[in-house]
């Protein structure tokens, strides 16, 4: 399996493969390896989702041997964001990660954290505030050592062709919340309008964060997220993800690393 290069940057770990499926398969080793320690120290594995071809690309935990060698029993799930529709929406991307990977592994139903599709944005975005409140309480998500922010294992992101991360889009107010940890937008750029969102402050408190991005038609946002490009890309929403004193990885196939200054060094 051939990795076109791994590089370290102010802006995290570039792993640059070959790709889209050498991605899925290395996704599936971090992932599992992060679940391992996680479940060693804490004994929980705390994991945040989000929609979008990530989760197809995590369906290589639903093979041999991850099927069987992680320890589902230990899993917490939940999603770093969520359109306001039904469970059973096209849309949801609970649907979505159920029928991709939830359903084919043995996690324990009721640690499956989707949100309330019977609430409003406003009132679905406060519950599920809270009861993330009631899990950092006894510690089955941690809490970040520099506030009250829950400090998830992992949150898993995608990225859109306008830079945006979760349901973070660029020039939204919510990229201004610092108090909320989950909140709510109805006027989304992009279909359905509803959604629910972790902020900043919790992505940025995470103990690990991976972006997952492939294709070509993402290689130019791609490049004004990471590389140093001036300040005028300071506010897209991807570039201001930065875990304080977590770890960020980018898992990247060629196609949409073509434009990095690190891609094109190892390209010469």
């Amino acid at each position: 399996m051939s990795r076109s290069g791994c590089h370290q940057t102010e802006r995290g770990e570039l792993r640059i493969y070959e790709s889209s499926d050498e991605v899925a398969t290395e996704l599936a080793d971090y992932i599992a390896e992060l679940s391992e320690v996680s479940v060693k120290e804490r004994g929980f594995f705390a994991i945040a989702l989000s929609g979008g071809s990530l989760i197809s690309l995590m369906g290589k935990l639903c093979e041999a041997p991850y099927n069987k060698t992680v320890d589902w029993s230990k899993w917490y799930i939940f999603w770093a964001d969520e359109r306001v529709v039904s469970k059973n929406h096209a849309d949801s991307n609970y649907k979505l990660a159920k029928d991709c990977l939830l359903s084919k592994v043995p996690l324990i139903p009721s640690h499956v954290y989707s949100i309330n599709d019977s609430l409003s944005a406003e009132e679905a975005a406060g519950e599920y505030e809270f009861v993330l409140r009631q899990l950092v309480k006894v510690r089955t998500v941690g809490v970040s050592e520099i506030s009250d922010c829950p400090k998830f294992d992992l949150i898993l992101l995608g990225m859109g062709s306008d830079g945006h991360v979760a349901s973070l889009f660029p020039n939204h107010m919510v990229l201004e919340e610092k108090d909320e940890w989950v909140t709510f937008i109805t006027d989304s750029p992009e279909p359905p309008p509803e959604r629910l969102t972790f902020t900043l402050p919790v992505i940025n408190s995470a103990s690990n964060v991976a972006i997952v991005v492939t294709g070509s038609s993402k290689a130019e946002t791609l490049h004004l997220a990471i590389d140093d490009v001036g300040r005028d890309c300071s506010k897209l929403p991807a570039r201001m993800v930065n875990p304080g004193n977590g770890n960020l990885v980018w898992f990247l196939d060629k196609l949409a690393a073509s434009k990095l200054e690190a891609f094109k060094c190892t390209e010469k």
